[in-house]
């Protein structure tokens, strides 16, 4: 079951280079057919669906594995349904999931309650659990660390990665593993969301990256033994700093990606990185236009002549 996903671009951030004195490149998952890094591995979760004769699929989602799932299920021709923190999910990726035809769910409840719950009715019918939980997930999302080393022609030096249920981290460190390569990972939680750092699940996490907003990773143990394993570190960025590096990408690298993406690239900021560092944007910026609104400057009002045209375009 496939929408012809993956080979996303790579490209450069000469700004971004500039500022941090590394060699940065960003790694546009956003360009994925539902735009965001979870088709990699729905495309394999979803196609093992439908060989085990699933009845459905099922996921709890923040926002991006809604849309995914929903898409996919589409393509295969089985049910989709949704379980979403209810008012904690982002304008597109809802509007994506429903016109793919899923049964969307608003749970007066959190992710890490939502994912509890659907585990528990993947158990008790035949249907498809396709959250990050499911390892074909991570066979598929592994082959963006085989498409990073063959773009470059080398494996970077050090991977940034936006951190939330955490299956993201544990696919790169595999596919980099299967590569016989080892970059150091490094990757960065919303200071309202960060359990890995804190060492402790959030009970109740907060972020504008609504992506990331995520209080107990089910891959907890699986990234924190890759941020070991390469050598690199997992740490926190602020509400502040991922929208300053959003706002950043978009008007000086000409990148429009979501929040969440940029946690990679303020954690970049933040923290310095040596060598070759690729970012990975997880997310078009199209998922959460309503960020992308309060952020932008206002439309400029203008009379149908010459004058005021040029009054407003030449400011």
């Amino acid at each position: 079951m496939t929408l012809d996903e993956g080979d996303t671009p790579l490209v450069q951030a000469p700004h971004v280079s500039e500022l941090t004195g590394a060699d940065v490149w960003l790694k546009l998952e956003g360009a994925n057919p539902t735009g965001s890094f979870k088709d990699r591995g729905m495309t394999v979760a979803v196609s093992a669906a439908v060989s085990e004769a699933a009845e459905a699929v099922v996921c709890a989602s923040t926002g991006n594995t809604a849309a995914s799932a929903a898409a996919y299920a589409a393509r295969a021709g089985l049910r989709g349904a949704v379980i979403v923190p209810e008012g904690k999910i982002a304008t597109g990726k809802l509007a994506q999931a429903l016109m793919h035809g899923a049964r969307v769910v608003a749970l007066r409840g959190s992710f890490d309650e939502a994912l509890a719950l659907v585990r528990e009715l993947a158990r008790r019918h035949r249907i498809a659990l396709v959250n990050s939980v499911n390892d074909f997930r991570i066979e598929g999302q592994k082959t963006g660390a085989f498409e990073v080393c063959d773009q470059l022609g080398d494996p970077p030096d050090v991977l940034c990665v936006p951190v939330g249920n955490a299956g993201n981290v544990t696919a790169w460190w595999r596919g980099f593993q299967e590569y016989d390569t080892a970059p150091r990972l490094h990757g960065y939680q919303a200071a309202g969301a960060a359990p890995l750092v804190r060492g402790a699940p959030v009970e109740a996490p907060e972020t504008v990256a609504s992506a990331i907003r995520i209080g107990n990773p089910a891959r907890w143990e699986d990234a924190m033994n890759a941020f070991t394993a390469s050598r690199g570190e997992v740490r926190t960025v602020s509400d502040a700093e991922i929208l300053d590096a959003y706002t950043l990408l978009g008007a000086r690298e000409g990148v429009f990606c979501e929040p969440a993406s940029a946690a990679a690239v303020a954690g970049l900021l933040k923290y310095g990185a040596e060598g070759r560092v690729v970012c990975v944007l997880t997310g078009h910026g199209l998922k959460d236009p309503q960020t992308a609104m309060n952020r932008a400057s206002s439309v400029l009002p203008c009379e149908p002549d010459l004058d005021s045209v040029e009054a407003a375009v030449l400011g």
